[in-house]
């Protein structure tokens, strides 16, 4: 790959990365609850469904994803399904007082929080189709296109693993500043219609015809 191309192509992963989505709520709710350390392993996920994305429209298979409305279908409504259940568990989140006041506070596995970010990546099939349409912009034919996915991956993921990064040592820097149970009551909630709302608008998109 040129390096211009390359150069391109690491300024859209920035644009893509910063918009604000379902990994963005998921990472910061993560970062709230768990703390950056445990919490960032919901990047983890988030970049192996990515991975699993890339892979997939590397192997032709995008394209038919993009065609099918049943395949479109199925992974959208698992998505929209995945995010409300988020939002009811963030809801119903316990308001554990003792943790309010410096005891530690009950985390989830590391390997739990990183299949809850896989499965907010990879229940969303707008993602693979985004990529179908952005990826091949920057391929050169005339080069082994092999090295030049595998560079674009490498790209975009280390791009997002940062960009999450932030989010979550963000909303990690709020945690020790929660003192009372309606603090916490008043953020499992705005998180809670967050995961919502993202639920809502995925309801939404739609497959281009």
């Amino acid at each position: 790959m040129a390096p211009e191309t390359w150069l391109a192509y690491f300024a859209a992963c920035w644009v893509i990365s910063l918009s604000p989505g379902a990994g963005a709520i998921a990472s910061m709710s993560s970062g709230l609850s768990h703390g950056f350390r445990r919490g960032y392993w919901n990047a983890v996920g988030l970049q192996l469904a990515l991975a699993v994305q890339i892979a997939i429209v590397a192997a032709g298979l995008g394209a038919l994803l993009a065609t099918s409305e049943l395949a479109f279908g199925l992974i959208k409504w698992f998505g929209v399904a995945y995010l409300a259940y988020l939002g009811w568990r963030q809801w119903r989140a316990p308001l554990d007082e003792p943790a309010a006041e410096g005891a530690p506070r009950p985390l989830e596995r590391p390997l739990a929080l990183v299949l809850r970010g896989f499965l907010v990546n990879a229940g969303n099939p707008k993602a693979i189709v985004f990529i179908l349409a952005v990826l091949p912009q920057f391929l050169d034919p005339a080069r082994p296109l092999l090295a030049q996915y595998l560079l674009m991956a490498a790209t975009m993921i280390g791009v997002d693993l940062l960009v999450m990064a932030g989010y979550t040592g963000l909303a990690a820097k709020v945690l020790p500043l929660l003192r009372s149970p309606r603090q916490l009551r008043l953020l499992n909630r705005t998180f809670a219609a967050l995961f919502v709302a993202a639920a809502g608008l995925l309801a939404l998109v739609r497959r281009a015809v």
